[in-house]
């Protein structure tokens, strides 16, 4: 996806056309301005990254898990799933903070972002109460906040490892 390869700079009517082998004007038949484009780029990644989350959840028994089973499921859900490649990891982590830093420039972005905020805060917290761990809203918020600055700072580190400083993070938090 156009997005995730290069960030809303990628959305463009003729890059959209191309990559859907269809012709411009199909693009912007559909989309008016380039801002209902990079609108419907962003939900359907984010409804795919959603639903990524409910198929997981829908395979989880409830029961209570390990701390690193726990803190690898959610960070799969706030990070995206583990890649082999460190730098590829640190990019695609990159990228989603990213999506969530330009929607404060994009406010057309807002409404869709806050929708999608609490369908994304109501699954981490079924996953954590499958997992033995429930937690109220504002104990969520806490821990979003801590592994968001704990990706913050790693990533503008020398050698960032964002998946490893939020665990670290994250595990301290639970225990």
């Amino acid at each position: 996806m156009l997005l995730v390869e290069g960030g809303f700079d990628a959305i463009r009517h003729r890059a959209v056309a191309e990559r859907a082998g269809l012709p411009l004007a199909s693009t912007t038949y559909y989309f008016d301005s380039l801002d209902e484009l990079v609108t419907a780029a962003v939900e359907h990644h984010a409804r795919s990254e959603v639903a990524t989350g409910h198929q997981r959840l829908d395979e989880l028994a409830t029961r209570n898990r390990g701390a690193q089973a726990q803190v690898d499921l959610v960070l799969d859900m706030l990070l995206g799933p583990v890649r082999e490649d460190r730098e590829a990891d640190a990019e695609a982590v990159l990228l989603r903070y990213e999506r969530l830093v330009a929607t404060g420039r994009r406010p057309y972005l807002r409404p869709l972002m806050r929708t999608l905020s609490v369908e994304f805060n109501a699954l981490l917290s079924e996953i954590f109460a499958r997992s033995g761990t429930p937690v109220d809203a504002t104990e969520l918020e806490r821990l979003i906040a801590l592994v968001d600055g704990a990706v913050v700072n790693a990533l503008i580190a020398v050698d960032p490892d964002p998946r490893a400083a939020a665990t670290r993070m994250l595990l301290a938090a639970l225990s």
